[in-house]
């Protein structure tokens, strides 16, 4: 078996995926004229020229024009299982979908047209496609602590469709410290933390994160690597990293694949894992991240084997299904 085709038939989880960065150009633009709203492109190939980014910023500018076209819960709906449709391509058995209630509520945009919308596509997704899911309501860092905390307590007549909260939006200027109170809050109300740190963000991010924010779990975290005592603590704890290839590069935070530092980690013995982010924005879904990696790094069937069962190791799935999956792996492992 090639590796590229290894990669296609092993089973996977997403742990990192923005669904609104999944929003490709031609929804957006259909849900724009269904919704009568004038997207600042004036086409597709325009629209597809701006992404062009030079940092987390310039991507985050072109991302917040493009969740306006998001309107009513069909909105939702439609882009959360254009999604699925391509997590079932790429044989994603598992997703944990952020989703970031603040671009839609500043917008008057009801919380319950969102989650319901969201909620709704995941359980036809779980029906149609088999993929198991789990929803993170992210903070977005840019605005004030206060505002979370807001949007914590309008999320709670939905807690049962939520598992964790996360924090996203511009990192650098915004540290974990400043939702330290939302976070020790939403721990009390039963929910399960992420964080992205260490993409643009200083290690000092990923450990605000880890003793601030009590997280589960770190999103991107690929600057632990410039701190020896931090890597060490990450593998103590357990901790595991969600690491995005295709948007690291495209946000400069590496100059190219051949640069990234995901065998680094792995030989380092960090749970890492393989994800998108914002596929529509950065050029490929999981599967396109698996082989663009595996190419510019030389990666092993060993190293993709390892990848594809720390998604379901590092993932908020039951012991039970965890098993499940990586015994799935293991079959495939001895078909090689």
């Amino acid at each position: 078996m090639s590796i590229k085709n290894l990669i296609k038939k092993l089973p996977k989880a997403e742990l990192h995926i923005h669904i609104e960065g999944s929003l490709e150009p031609e929804l957006m633009f259909k849900i724009a004229k269904r919704n009568k709203i004038k997207l600042p492109y004036s086409s597709i190939k325009h629209l597809k020229t701006a992404y062009n980014f030079n940092n987390l910023q310039s991507f985050l500018d072109i991302y917040y024009k493009g969740t306006n076209v998001l309107i009513t819960e069909k909105d939702f709906y439609n882009m959360t299982f254009a999604y699925l449709k391509k997590a079932h391509a790429d044989n994603i058995k598992h997703a944990e979908i952020f989703f970031d209630p603040q671009s839609h509520t500043s917008r008057k945009i009801p919380f319950k047209t969102v989650i319901n919308g969201i909620s709704k596509a995941c359980e036809d997704g779980k029906k149609k496609f088999g993929i198991s899911y789990h929803l993170i309501m992210c903070f977005l860092r840019h605005l004030s602590a206060n505002e979370a905390m807001k949007t914590l307590e309008e999320s709670l007549p939905f807690k049962n469709k939520i598992i964790a909260v996360g924090l996203d939006s511009s990192e650098v200027g915004n540290p974990p410290k400043k939702f330290k109170a939302v976070f020790k809050k939403a721990i009390n109300y039963g929910y399960l933390t992420v964080a992205h740190a260490g993409e643009e963000g200083h290690p000092d991010y990923i450990w605000e994160a880890l003793d601030e924010l009590k997280v589960k779990r770190i999103d991107h975290g690929v600057r632990c690597l410039e701190d020896p005592k931090l890597i060490k603590e990450l593998v103590k704890r357990k901790i595991p990293l969600t690491v995005c290839p295709f948007s690291n590069v495209k946000l400069k935070v590496f100059k190219d694949l051949k640069k990234h530092n995901i065998k680094q980690l792995l030989d380092n013995n960090l749970i890492a894992t393989i994800n998108s982010d914002d596929p529509a924005y950065f050029g490929g879904y999981i599967n396109d991240n698996y082989i663009g990696i595996q190419k510019a790094l030389g990666l092993n069937k060993k190293d993709i084997i390892m990848l594809a069962k720390n998604s379901f190791k590092a993932s908020f799935l039951s012991e039970k299904e965890k098993r499940r999956n990586l015994e799935e792996i293991d079959k495939i492992s001895k078909e090689l």
